[in-house]
């Protein structure tokens, strides 16, 4: 099946996008699933590379690496980004600036649409 994960918590202060991600994860370890993830308003957040937590505390850009090591894919709405005044050189290797257009598209390839 495919699933298309929309998160839209900052990734740290609530678990939604903490467990939206490990979710999307769990659905890829499914045989033959696929999982695009798209990120709305401070979850865009999420895709910043350098994040730096305390020893013990999940890192989320480490765990949207993961998901793309696993072949997900992975798009920041652009307008988003504008906003919080994060460029493509901050997000972390893997992740897109992505649009509304594509999210349309990835809603229409999805078999089932998870809103986080």
């Amino acid at each position: 099946m495919k699933f298309l994960f929309v998160l839209h918590d900052p990734p740290y202060g609530t678990e939604r996008t903490y467990n939206g991600i490990r979710w999307a994860r769990e659905m890829l370890d499914e045989d033959e699933n696929e999982v695009k993830v798209f990120l709305f308003g401070d979850a865009v957040i999420s895709a910043m590379d350098g994040q730096k937590t305390p020893n013990g505390y999940y890192n989320i850009a480490k765990m949207i690496r993961g998901l793309v090591d696993k072949e997900a894919e992975i798009g920041s709405c652009g307008a988003c980004l504008d906003a919080r005044g994060v460029s493509e050189d901050n997000v972390a290797k893997g992740t897109h600036r992505s649009s509304m257009k594509e999210l349309a598209q990835w809603t229409a390839w999805a078999d089932k649409t998870i809103n986080v």
